[in-house]
């Protein structure tokens, strides 16, 4: 018996023999998520149905000293829940019920493999809504959300995961079922902050509070066009500037215009160098003086055309070309390198102009569709995969322009997390002392390292590497990088 089958029957004696996956060809639907550069076989794949057995397979794996990676659907796009060699997967999919909707009090308690546009669809029966809206929603869990503390479109006025959650179970790798947050105040430590966004190294969530949201009175849907990327890029700014806070305010370039609209067909500008989407949501009054004062601005900014949406009808179909725009890209090359940095508002239109030098440099072309209104770029870095060298450029591409990021008063991430795609980066970001107290915190969690090891926090011994090669890299030729 081969040392996989040996561990599939450990675990078939604490779950049901179908919740055990060992044979290679069904390992082969998880060995990566949505970052597909990335791939690896793990040992096994788990799939508990409820929080007893997930205890049961962490107090297991501890006692084996298996490494764990839990994942939800799979779409993550840092490399997060790329597995272990010596692991396993921790799915959590079928973990996927509602459990209860508190319409009174404004909150949804759900299992961490329920889609996230799930919990809106079962509470608009109540008037209420979940804020956060990744562009993959129909599909991604509220427990991979919580481990990459998601945004989406609607982010810069309604938060991050981590403003609309409001408790947190979760199993420990010691066995524990910890409950975090909760009730009206909760003095110490801020540690429901601390669970979202740790990627899965902190504990594994069993089960979420969420908070839900009234659906506001009045909707716009404001769409102007630019001639230039700078001036899309002002008027993003200056909107915000004038004292309003848009739900959302996402931005496109030319390249992303047009590869939505002949995919999407969403009545875009082909023409256009920028386009702004603006959505402005409230109380019916403030919603129009607000688009008063979003339709100025942009007139000032020399806005080429202005549509706003007539109806329900015409302002989903507006939003369907931007939420479609990640597959429609998909058309222009075999592969992409989607990145996620932020950067202060003012600096937009000053590093999507740098971002196109390095393109040039690079060879390699970059379509950028993102949450303009709070500076989360995603860069989408197109390249052939078949090509030998073209990943590694597009990778090298991607992390000069995650140094942009910092270089303009930045971050390297703003909504996809860290994973296996920008562990190098953290090195640029973070000091030695700054690592060492992340790495405290993770010990004191996971003392032995089971949990997602080799994910977002990298060892010093790493960074001295990483550090090395960016210098000799930086030393690099463009004649020489280009013959990879």
């Amino acid at each position: 018996m081969s040392n996989r089958n040996k561990l599939a029957a450990k675990f078939r004696k604490i779950l049901p023999s179908a919740a055990v996956i060992a044979g290679e060809d069904s390992l082969k639907c998880y060995e990566s998520d949505g970052l597909t550069a990335h791939q690896q076989l793990p040992l096994l794949v788990v799939l508990p149905q409820n929080v007893s057995q997930v205890l049961a397979v962490l107090q297991l794996c501890r006692e084996l000293k298996l490494p764990i990676v839990s994942r939800g659907a799979g779409t993550g796009l840092s490399g997060g829940a790329t597995p272990h060699a010596a692991g396993i997967v921790l799915g959590l999919a079928k973990m996927n019920r509602i459990l209860n909707i508190d319409a009174d009090n404004r909150i949804a308690t759900v299992q961490p493999g329920v889609c996230n546009l799930a919990i809106s669809n079962a509470a608009a029966k109540f008037g209420l809504f979940y804020a956060p809206d990744p562009s993959s929603q129909i599909a991604c869990t509220i427990g991979g959300n919580v481990a990459e503390n998601a945004g989406g479109i609607h982010c810069l006025k309604y938060g991050l995961t981590v403003h609309n959650i409001l408790r947190l179970q979760i199993a420990t790798i010691g066995g524990e079922l910890l409950t975090i947050g909760g009730g009206l105040d909760n003095p110490g430590y801020d540690l429901l902050a601390l669970i979202t966004g740790s990627e899965g190294m902190l504990g594994v969530v069993t089960e979420v509070d969420v908070k839900l949201l009234p659906r506001p009175q009045s909707v716009e849907l404001l769409m102007a066009s630019f001639d230039s990327v700078m001036q899309a890029a002002d008027a993003v700014a200056a909107i915000i500037a004038a004292g309003v806070v848009p739900a959302g305010v996402e931005m496109m370039d030319n390249m992303t215009i047009r590869a939505v609209e002949k995919f999407a067909k969403a009545g875009y500008p082909t023409l256009a160098n920028a386009l702004i989407l603006c959505e402005l949501d409230g109380e019916l009054n403030d919603v129009q003086s607000q688009l008063t004062t979003v339709k100025r601005v942009v007139n000032d900014h020399q806005a080429t055309e202005i549509n706003i949406a007539a109806d329900e009808k015409q302002r989903a179909k507006m939003w369907s070309g931007r939420k479609a725009a990640f597959p429609a890209i998909g058309q222009l090359a075999p592969d992409y390198y989607c990145i996620d940095g932020t950067i202060p508002r003012r600096a937009i239109g000053k590093v999507l102009g740098e971002i196109n030098q390095l393109s040039t440099k690079y060879k390699l072309p970059v379509a950028n569709v993102f949450h303009a209104g709070d500076g989360n770029l995603h860069p989408l870095i197109l390249y052939d995969a078949n090509k030998a060298g073209q990943l590694q450029k597009a990778e090298q591409l991607g992390s000069r322009i995650l140094e942009l990021c910092l270089a303009h008063g930045g971050t390297i991430t703003g909504e996809h997390g860290v994973g296996l795609e920008k562990i190098g980066e953290m090195c640029v970001q973070f000091n030695e002392d700054e690592l060492a107290q992340f790495h405290a915190v993770r010990n004191a969690f996971d003392p032995d390292g089971l949990l997602n090891p080799g994910k977002a926090i990298p060892t010093l011994a790493r960074c001295a590497e990483h550090n090395a090669m960016h210098v000799h890299r930086g030393q690099l030729k463009f004649a020489e990088l280009e013959r990879l």
